[in-house]
């Protein structure tokens, strides 16, 4: 699966005019983000892992779901998402795998909803203060390092949750904010405010960002998930 957002116009990508945010359904828990069966779990975090390891074997995977807060914190994430559309909660395991990620969430400062729509090879680089409102996009093959929020904003042209493109570089404390869209290959530096469409491959930082170059994430997004593998997640959430 490949949720490449190519265009930049805001009505098709986030699929609402402008501004037109419904207050009362914001922010509600969905299960767009959710993954629909275990064989797609397996594959989604296959994706993942290799971000990670280069490989998918099952000693990385231990490896990683020890000692890696980012990775383990994904799997119990999907797993969670996975579990939410199983009938009758899975016969309650979907409360226990909750609360699992929410021992998590304050154990490793991670705060994204397991039905967030975030698609294969997400890779969570260093430790604690992530951030993503549950109703935000997220591509395949995105590097996000630690401190980063995609944060949602109430009302004007601006209003929603941002969708971040595929192979996107985000740095360390940068902040996305409102309903706009980051073009796949793109790359955000580090502590930048960004509240404004940035195009594919664009590069931008500062308060507030501005577009400093058009060199794209090349040389940051390493190790991604190869094409066939991507392609095994076909049709795994429920909302891509």
């Amino acid at each position: 699966m490949d949720a490449t957002i190519g265009t930049l116009d805001r009505d098709v990508v986030l699929g609402t005019p402008a501004g037109a945010v419904d207050s009362n359904e914001t922010g509600k828990p969905h299960n767009r983000g959710c993954i629909v069966s275990f064989a797609k779990l397996r594959a989604v975090l296959a994706a993942d892992l290799y971000r990670y390891a280069g490989r998918t074997s099952a000693g990385a995977f231990a490896k990683h779901y020890l000692f890696t807060p980012g990775f383990k914190y994904t799997v119990l994430m999907r797993t969670a998402g996975w579990l939410r559309l199983k009938p009758a909660k899975a016969l309650g395991l979907y409360p226990l795998a909750k609360l699992m990620l929410l021992r998590a969430r304050y154990k490793y400062g991670f705060a994204i909803p397991e039905y967030t729509e975030i698609g294969p090879g997400l890779f969570l680089n260093r430790f604690g203060g992530f951030y993503f409102h549950g109703d935000a996009k997220v591509g395949s093959n995105v590097n996000v390092t630690h401190g980063v929020v995609l944060g949602f904003m109430n009302r004007g042209r601006g209003a929603g949750a941002p969708v971040v493109g595929d192979r996107t570089f985000i740095g360390s404390g940068a902040k996305i904010i409102g309903g706009l869209a980051i073009g796949a290959d793109a790359a955000v530096g580090a502590n930048a405010v960004v509240t404004k469409d940035v195009p594919e491959r664009g590069v931008v930082g500062g308060i507030p960002a501005k577009l400093l170059s058009t060199q794209g994430s090349e040389g940051y997004i390493n190790r991604m998930a190869p094409a066939a593998m991507l392609a095994r997640c076909e049709g795994a959430f429920r909302g891509f």
